[in-house]
């Protein structure tokens, strides 16, 4: 198949754990490409995401692989054969990267957990907590692309919003509910945002008050898309430098259990829409 005219991280991600399966069997690159007819540079190009590959040769490679997990095979094999191009292709060359990436992986995720500790989640935000966030993280930003970018955030809603929405919990620091990215206004349409996604069904919302005895995890903020199959799981992470996308196995396992640790500091459900109601009323 001809090379991808753009890299995106389901792509990529493909192309991954094909490399993955390929070096657990202690193959190399090019003894893998003779198995397709190809050389090592289209091998390269498969593995890193910049070629497309067929759903046949996805299965023919797992058979030599010796890769007997049939649903992650089936699921590699239909990542390979997906044309889907969403609503976020219309910021392709307007937005960085990343936020298409972001958006995809959440709409092929078969479920989304999401720690947030110093601002509201962004798939609750409203346009003005979103604008005021964007505004304050990057100063000067022409109008031009400051729209686009909260337009974008509005949209992704659309993942817990839809027709067949996706299954969606987030741990709320209390911090993160009670700053004021704007004024105070903001910051009371933004709860009462909140309180309608639960309310709606949209969302599962646990709150972490800031008495909590036993939490430690100021840096525990995350994102973690369940894919098909445990192995397909990604945890996006925001640091200074940008957004990481993260599917080591290792990596992965230690991000799940910081999940559990932080959900055991947050209120259940009932208790937490409790909290927002009366912190509502307080503001």
């Amino acid at each position: 198949m001809p090379p991808k005219r753009h890299l995106t991280a389901r792509r990529v991600r493909l192309g991954a754990e094909l490399r993955k399966l390929r070096e657990a069997m202690g193959m190399k690159s090019r003894e893998a490409a003779e198995l397709l007819g190809a050389d090592s540079v289209q091998m390269s190009q498969i593995e890193s995401g910049v070629a497309g590959v067929s759903a046949k040769r996805v299965r023919r490679l797992a058979a030599h692989y010796a890769c007997t997990d049939e649903d992650l095979i089936d699921a590699l094999a239909t990542m390979a054969t997906d044309r889907t191009r969403g609503w976020w292709e219309e910021y392709r060359g307007v937005l960085p990267p990343v936020f298409l990436d972001t958006a995809e992986v959440e709409h092929h995720a078969s479920a989304l957990r999401e720690i947030v500790i110093t601002h509201v989640p962004g798939l609750l935000q409203t346009p003005d907590y979103a604008r005021a966030v964007y505004t304050y993280m990057l100063p000067g930003l022409p109008e031009s692309e400051l729209t686009p970018r909260v337009e974008h955030r509005m949209q992704r809603r659309a993942v817990i919003e839809g027709d067949n929405p996706t299954p969606y919990e987030t741990i709320i620091h209390e911090f993160a509910l009670r700053v004021r990215v704007a004024d105070r206004q903001v910051t009371q349409a933004q709860l009462r945002q909140i309180l309608e996604q639960i309310e709606d069904g949209h969302a599962t919302v646990r709150v972490i008050p800031t008495d909590q005895d036993d939490f430690a995890g100021a840096e525990a903020s995350m994102m973690h898309a369940r894919g098909p199959v445990p192995q397909l799981d990604t945890v996006l992470r925001d640091f200074p430098i940008g957004t990481a996308f993260i599917d080591a196995e290792p990596q992965l396992n230690q991000l799940r259990t910081l999940f559990r640790k932080v959900e055991k500091a947050s209120l259940d459900p009932a208790a937490s829409r409790d909290f927002i109601h009366r912190l509502t009323k307080e503001l």
